[in-house]
């Protein structure tokens, strides 16, 4: 399930939490990973000197997902080298939460650009190289914010829930072809997302959780790993739960 040899994988937010997790995950078993990282140039050095190992296993480019331009320069250059790709994980994103009534309409708009537009606009590019092989896996990292809800996050809650949608439909449109589309939702898991979070916050959320833990990178991880697999090649338009029961 987990021979990921000779694929390509573009992983969005590669190089930092759940991202991190995913690429290290996809790499230790045999893919070529073209990881994008948004403007942590210094976090995105560390993280391929950590990975020397792999070599050139390993690719890492600058890209800001929610302009369609960078993306669409990303997407010739993925394909000059490598024809086409057969992984895409949309996991790029980013949270400003306040109040609605006291959100000014930069926070509200970068949510949606990066959470929401960027999982458009890779997936549109992705979609075109993987037709190309008839083949291909989208995993779309969502949120149970996007159905539950928590006060602070509407733009967030709406960027996650405009994910489920976005997957929803494209799923029918490529089910054809062979190119599923899915969504991971991970629930409250430790990274730095969540890092500005108070003691009282941390404890207050974790009471939430059945299993009283936040989860683990790599339990995410597992998760996108067996969605792209071939093993998953009837599972399409699916949100898989990661969350300790939450």
């Amino acid at each position: 399930m987990t021979d990921f040899n000779a694929q390509k994988v573009v992983v969005s937010g590669a190089t930092r939490g759940i991202g991190r997790a995913i690429t290290l995950a996809f790499l230790e078993h045999g893919a070529t990973v073209i990881g994008i990282y948004g403007g942590n140039s210094a976090s995105a050095e560390a993280f391929q000197t950590e990975c020397a190992a792999f070599g050139e296993q390993l690719q890492l480019h600058q890209c800001d997902v929610s302009d369609s331009t960078q993306v669409d320069a990303f997407f010739a250059k993925v394909e000059e080298e490598f024809d086409t790709i057969d992984i895409l994980v949309n996991n790029a994103g980013i949270r400003r939460d306040k109040l609605l009534a006291m959100m000014d309409m930069e926070s509200w708009q970068q949510v949606i650009d990066i959470n929401l537009t960027g999982t458009f606009t890779m997936s549109r590019k992705a979609v075109l190289l993987m037709l190309k092989q008839k083949y291909g896996r989208i995993i779309n990292i969502t949120s149970p914010v996007s159905t539950m809800g928590l006060a602070g996050q509407t733009n967030y809650g709406a960027s996650k829930a405009g994910q489920i949608g976005l997957t929803r439909s494209l799923c029918k449109e490529t089910a054809k072809k062979k190119i599923t589309v899915n969504c991971v939702s991970p629930g409250f898991i430790g990274t730095e997302l969540i890092d500005d979070l108070s003691p009282e916050q941390v404890k207050a959320y974790k009471k939430m959780v059945p299993m009283r833990r936040f989860g683990k990178v790599e339990e995410v991880a597992d998760a996108v790993l067996f969605l792209a697999s071939k093993k998953a090649s009837y599972i399409t338009g699916a949100v898989l739960d990661i969350n300790g029961g939450l």
